[in-house]
């Protein structure tokens, strides 16, 4: 019996080491899937929109880009929107934009008429770089305004990515073709403040609970791998 139970357990082991093995490379390649600007594609007459995160659905994009090529058309502005889910070290959303900006349009020249928004999914940051022609039309208040509200507000309503970029295009392509400012969206405020925070007596009876979960871990942590040293010395005699 004590044989059969060896030759159980011991590759039992063996497929434990392995997994976590796996868990720990896997944590250790998780920096390699940040995006870098070098990643992002050559610059083509169709490339109006690089959803790298996958936020916007198929058919707001399809809007989207319909929307952007007409302005081009019309007035020579382009806009492009470019979503990221994460950034290499060290980098901001406006950073990345600088640099993708000088990739895809070399020479001032090339950048006059050009806006480029970056949005980041794992930080939900965003920057939007705006070259000298294009910026008599769309200022730096207005520019700001994109950024801070019309892209954050839905964010922070439940990360509502398409309403944050379809809006953003409405915004950007009336301005640059010439017409009112339509303004950010209204951020809507909830005064349900008891449903939001937790009374005193709740506070303290999840703290309670939180510290005899936590002192159990730590009891298991410790006894678990003890017992089962024991009982694998034990069948392996």
């Amino acid at each position: 019996m004590i044989p059969m139970l060896h030759r159980v357990i011991k590759p039992l082991f063996g497929s434990l080491i392995t997994l976590c093995v796996l868990v720990s490379t896997l944590v250790l390649a998780a920096p390699a899937l940040a995006t870098g600007v070098y990643q992002m594609p050559p610059l083509s007459d169709s490339t109006w929109i690089v959803d790298d995160a996958g936020l916007i659905s198929r058919l707001n994009e399809g809007k989207i880009t319909e929307r952007f090529q007409k302005l081009a058309q019309a007035t020579g502005n382009e806009v492009r929107f470019v979503t990221i889910h994460r950034l290499d070290y060290g980098e901001t959303p406006a950073t990345f934009a600088d640099a993708l900006m000088a990739k895809w349009f070399p020479d001032p020249a090339s950048q006059a008429n050009q806006t480029l928004l970056v949005l980041d999914d794992v930080t939900n940051g965003a920057a939007l770089k705006v070259g000298d022609t294009s910026a008599e039309m769309l200022p730096a208040d207005i520019a700001t305004s994109v950024v801070d509200e019309t892209i954050a507000i839905p964010l922070r309503q439940d990360n509502r990515y398409n309403q944050a970029l379809m809006s953003a295009s409405d915004r950007l392509v009336a301005v640059l073709s010439g017409e009112a400012d339509p303004g950010p969206p209204e951020e809507v405020t909830s005064f349900e403040i008891e449903s939001t925070f937790a009374s005193a007596e709740e506070t303290e009876e999840n703290r309670g609970n939180a510290t005899i979960i936590v002192v159990g871990f730590l009891i298991a942590a410790t006894v678990i791998p003890m017992a089962t040293y024991y009982i694998y010395q034990a069948i392996g005699g």
